[in-house]
């Protein structure tokens, strides 16, 4: 029995094209909750950047944020990942030198370096983020602690700095950016803190999601669910592909496994 879901936001809950949850997610969902199932965001996202949630905010027990870097269920942490800051500083002095751009997150705000077309491009058409608090310096920010780096590098140059960054680990759902997380951050491990926090056990997990960093928690899944618009490599590794996103993807497989 199927007693908590987490679902990835961007391709999976909201689609790309109308930035918006499917009517049918929605009532799905809903439908849910009042079974008794517990529900959860899985996202790459912090905390700050989740704007394009509210149809389903009132719906949800907790959080997997920023690729597993902070859990939280009913406002209480379960699990933090913080990124050592002297791995926090080399990253950013690698972006500086080389102009790029990059999102530090810290655990109460966040801060943009070399901010141009490119940031604008993907956070602000592609994912429609609203988000514009940038008046804490950097400094602050790093001093908060930081969850995680968003930079805009290519593989080869997150290849240069990656030996520099020892104890992170890279995920990378877009071309033109990776998410960059200590290394015990990610969605699998946030599933495990929750389920356990909940006193279940995994089995009775099922988690959905399109992109690459969507992988390791529908591994650790009881269940896993892929989006009809995910990417081949996510697809091998879910127990079931549904519909896409924008075709009532969440609502069909929810019905397939009898939840609603």
């Amino acid at each position: 029995m199927i007693k908590a879901l987490f679902f990835d936001v961007d391709g999976t809950l909201v689609s790309f094209n109308t930035h918006k949850i499917p009517t049918s997610t929605v009532e799905a969902l809903e439908e849910a909750k009042k079974r008794g199932v517990k529900l959860f965001i899985a996202t790459g996202r912090p905390i700050q950047l989740l704007n394009n949630i509210p149809e389903v905010e009132h719906l949800m027990d907790g959080y997997i944020l920023a690729t597993g870097a902070l859990c939280t269920y009913k406002g209480e942490v379960v699990r933090e990942d913080l990124i050592p800051k002297a791995e926090v500083e080399a990253l950013i002095d690698f972006c500086k030198q080389h102009g790029l751009p990059a999102v530090v997150v810290g655990r109460e705000d966040i801060q943009l370096i070399n901010r141009d077309e490119r940031f604008e491009d993907i956070f602000r058409n592609l994912l429609n983020v609203t988000y514009n608090k940038f008046d804490v310096s950097m400094d602050e920010v790093i001093n908060q602690g930081v969850l995680q780096i968003t930079p805009f590098i290519t593989e080869d140059e997150e290849d240069i700095i990656k030996p520099q960054l020892k104890s992170c680990a890279s995920a990378r759902w877009h071309p033109a950016f990776c998410d960059i997380n200590n290394s015990n951050a990610d969605k699998a491990n946030g599933i495990r803190a929750i389920a356990q926090k909940l006193g279940i056990d995994i089995s009775e997990t099922m988690a959905f999601g399109d992109g690459g960093n969507d992988i390791s928690m529908l591994k650790a899944a009881g269940t896993s669910v892929a989006m009809g618009n995910a990417m081949d490599k996510v697809k091998a590794n879910a127990s079931y592909v549904t519909t896409s996103v924008d075709e009532d993807g969440i609502a069909n497989a929810l019905r397939h496994f009898g939840i609603i």
